[in-house]
């Protein structure tokens, strides 16, 4: 949570406006911050343009060894950090302790692979061209804007972040104006291990920073956030030309098949649905179950979500809702449900407080209702049953969103992946595919575009640049004017050979 104030400067200055950041479980302040503005933006972009060059400078051998210095303060200091996104999110340490070790594990992998991902690799020039040299190599794109969310305030970011940099570019980082303190641990931190230069910096603020941030010049802008503010996001970009990464959540679907591990299905749909209180772009909201199973698999789902708590206190496994706008939303897909002929048989209607939701979960809700189409963000689950698994895969893919799925069946797994539409799916497990760093992260439809993570993700912050050296002199002058008819037949002989033969 969020609270704007003034406050007065010296004599003859203008006021300098500052947010504070709440702890969403007591409203107690746990910060204060600036608001960024439109100039300030545009300062510390500049200075990332010079910074950059520097970065850039130093090479993927100078580059991996700064983020492995990194790494291992993140490493030694994780306690403190964790503290710091509880404060600010409210989720239990422990699960702060899972963002922050997957952020740490994919900062070793960038900073391990990214040159042999984008260093200079040799292409086949081809025998028509074969007294060139191919080669292409992966050059930084400059700065990078990133824009950030405040479920997963250090994985998320981290994403685009960690990349970038391996990639050689500049970062200039917005966190979520729910989780700025987590922005500042971040920043500082990568400061004093490389306190040369300004090369990752933060601006605070709200969507007006952002905004900035987006006209600014940056030579691209990440951002996580939902798909109306990525909207906004791609506009104003669009006044610069600036392209953009989108990551802009989802209605991510789990499959049970007649022949899978209920317990495992079970465990995972709950955990998939509720975990982090649910406020998981890749998370599980919809579960379709083969009919053979249904009653077995729903019994199961009941008794693991009714051991699962909402609260403050340490034997709480869930924590509170962070944003309170989203209260109304996950109040709204309940009621909405259960009007039009679906059961609660956990929870229900009263499970929503003033800042914590007891877990959910719906059957017999409408395929058209806002529970099913919508992305609820709440600790909250629709399950339904399906006569077969080509029913749960037209259901699945039936969503104007397209981020992550899962599937648990001992025979049809991968099969089943495969004609999911969602740029991740998992197989007998949920979210697996995030803890792989060499795994691209990122969706289709109105989950955005773009991918971070892996090979993809490094290339996505660089450009490709070709380069054709000549070895020696063609055989086949070509591109010359002093091209003679011989030669105009002698390569059409040539490529009549090469591609003319009847198929």
């Amino acid at each position: 949570m969020t609270s704007v104030q003034t406050k007065p400067t010296g004599a003859g200055e203008a006021a300098a406006s500052t947010f504070d950041s709440l702890d969403p479980a007591t409203d107690e302040v746990v910060g204060t911050y600036p608001i960024t503005t439109a100039g300030e933006v545009d300062a510390a972009v500049a200075r990332a343009r010079e910074a950059a060059a520097w970065w850039q400078g130093l090479g993927f051998a100078g580059r991996a060894e700064r983020l492995t210095r990194w790494k291992g303060m993140i490493t030694r200091r994780s306690a403190q950090l964790a503290e710091v996104v509880h404060a600010e999110t409210g989720k239990p340490h422990s699960d702060a302790m899972i963002e922050i070790v997957l952020a740490i594990d994919h900062t070793a992998w960038a900073a391990k692979n990214a040159r042999k991902v984008l260093g200079r690799q040799k292409r086949s020039s081809g025998l028509l061209m074969a007294n060139q040299a191919a080669t292409v190599e992966y050059q930084p794109l400059g700065v990078i804007g990133v824009i950030g969310p405040w479920n997963y305030p250090v994985f998320t970011p981290m994403g685009s972040i960690i990349y970038a940099l391996a990639a050689g570019n500049a970062v200039v980082f917005k966190p979520s104006e729910y989780t700025p303190g987590v922005g500042k641990w971040l920043a500082d931190s990568f400061a004093e291990i490389v306190p040369e230069h300004p090369v990752f910096q933060l601006i605070t603020g709200f969507g007006e920073t952002g905004a900035a941030l987006c006209r600014s010049g940056v030579d691209k802008l990440a951002f996580t956030g939902s798909p109306g503010t990525g909207r906004k996001i791609m506009a104003a970009c669009a006044e610069t030309l600036t392209p953009v990464l989108i990551e802009a959540g989802g209605k991510d679907a789990l499959l049970v098949d007649s022949d899978a591990d209920l317990d495992a299905a079970a465990d995972a749909a709950v955990w998939g649905g509720m975990s982090n209180a649910g406020q998981t772009c890749v998370g599980v909201e919809r579960v379709y179950v083969h009919e053979s199973v249904y009653d077995s698999f729903l019994a199961k789902v009941v008794d693991v979500a009714k051991s699962v708590r909402a609260g403050s206190d340490p034997e709480a496994k869930i924590g509170p809702i962070t944003m309170p706008g989203q209260l109304k939303v996950i109040r709204r897909h309940i009621a909405d449900a259960l009007a039009r002929g679906g059961r609660a048989v956990v929870g229900g209607a009263d499970a929503v407080g003033d800042r914590y939701v007891q877990p959910t979960v719906l059957v017999d809700v409408p395929e058209d209702s806002e529970a099913v189409r919508e992305e609820t963000f709440g600790p909250t689950l629709t399950i339904a049953k399906v006569r077969d698994m080509d029913e749960a895969v037209a259901k699945a893919n039936d969503t104007k969103y397209g981020l992550a799925a899962a599937v648990y069946s001992r025979r049809r797994g991968m099969e089943l992946a495969r004609r999911l539409r969602s740029g991740m799916t998992a197989v007998n497990a949920v979210i697996s595919f995030a803890a792989i760093p060499s795994l691209p992260f990122g969706g289709v439809g109105e989950s955005g575009f773009g991918r971070i993570h892996g090979p993809e993700g490094l290339k996505e912050f660089t450009r490709p640049k070709a380069i054709a050296r000549q070895r020696f002199k063609p055989l086949m002058a070509l591109t010359s004017f002093s091209r003679t008819a011989k030669t105009d037949a002698q390569v059409a002989k040539l490529i009549t050979i090469l591609h003319g033969k009847r198929v």
